[in-house]
């Protein structure tokens, strides 16, 4: 049995991975959200509901007693928040985190759809920077997720590239990134210390379809 913290339960990304493991009767879910309400739904069996907020030590580190993996696809401030994620693990001993962080830290992003990644969300990247630098000086079993312009395709359809190849592909659904989420907290052993960009086959382009 894998149990799981989802941190920022009620997110598009969230929401779908629980549905996926919902189906899982080796998981165990503990969704860790500010407001309950913001689910519109109930808990699938599966799982229970703890609201906190990220910044609150002592309520995330009730909710990281005997997990197994934790995952967090925050906004706002999200350096901060990874600080906190990563001392409430370590006082907890857990130890492996999925972390989503964003397309373009690493300005890995090669040509037209590089130029305009930088131009559209250049400025929203540092902390996003910031958080996968403090994840990966932190000891923990960590994989960093960035993901390609989020889309509402219901589907799973996804290529993966490490941290040391140019990013692939324009957009990818955020079904995808839930499979993507869901595969790597069930598997057996390590997550490896990975850092990998997510999209979806032969998007390339100057800019996602949808825009």
């Amino acid at each position: 049995m894998t149990k799981i913290l989802i941190l920022g339960a009620s997110g598009q990304i969230a929401r779908h991975l629980v549905d996926l493991l919902a189906e899982r009767a080796d998981s165990a879910m503990t969704l860790f959200l500010r407001n309950a309400r913001k689910l519109g739904r109930g808990a699938p069996g599966n799982a229970r509901i703890v609201e906190g907020d990220v910044l609150d030590a002592a309520r995330l580190k009730q909710a990281m007693a005997g997990q197994d993996v934790v995952y967090a696809n925050l906004a706002g401030d999200v350096d901060i928040q990874a600080a906190g994620i990563i001392a409430s693990m370590e006082e907890a001993g857990v130890r492996k985190l999925i972390f989503c962080a964003s397309i373009g830290i690493y300005d890995e992003v090669p040509g037209k759809f590089g130029e305009w990644n930088r131009r559209e969300i250049g400025a929203y990247l540092p902390p996003y920077r910031k958080a996968a630098d403090l994840i990966e000086a932190s000891g923990l079993d960590y994989a960093i997720l960035r993901p390609a312009w989020l889309t509402d395709a219901d589907e799973i359809d996804f290529e993966i590239t490490e941290r040391t190849e140019p990013f692939k592909g324009t957009e990818v659904s955020r079904k995808s990134v839930a499979a993507v989420v869901a595969d790597l907290a069930g598997a057996a052993g390590p997550l490896g210390n990975r850092n990998i960009g997510i999209s979806k086959p032969n998007t390339d382009g100057a800019k996602p379809a949808f825009m």
